[in-house]
């Protein structure tokens, strides 16, 4: 089956929806939410555990296997942060995104319609709602 994926995407959660003919599949990933006790050098500095994104990108990452085409948004660079990640450690799946956008932070329900709208996915019939 063809899945044409959009992935919205912060630096504390990708919300991955699969569109796709007749059937839509919706799921969260969490960003590693655990306290750190570091003491970074300015105000610049990361105050996070240096390997949170990788394992967070890693794990958005692994959901995308059975994408064929990805449309990546979000409202920061945590998008475009992950994109390097694809390019520089997922090659096979870095090549299957499509598209990057901003976007603020809407509801699932209008994520799921401008999925629709980009990869031009017909609205599912409401008769076909169980």
């Amino acid at each position: 089956m063809n899945a044409s994926t959009l992935v919205w995407m912060d630096h504390h959660e990708a919300r991955i929806f699969d569109v796709s003919l007749g059937v839509e599949t919706a799921m969260k990933v969490s960003a590693p939410r655990h306290h750190v006790h570091r003491h970074p050098k300015g105000s610049a500095a990361e105050h996070n555990h240096p390997d949170d994104a990788t394992r967070f990108f890693a794990d958005v990452a692994g959901e995308l296997r059975t994408a064929s085409q990805i449309l990546l948004v979000g409202p920061s660079i945590a998008k475009l942060q992950f994109l390097h990640h694809l390019r520089e450690r997922h090659r096979e799946i870095h090549a299957k995104v499509v598209g990057v956008e901003s976007v603020d932070h809407p509801s699932d329900l209008q994520l799921l319609a401008h999925a629709r709208r980009f990869f031009s996915v017909p609205s599912p019939r409401m008769s076909d709602a169980p």
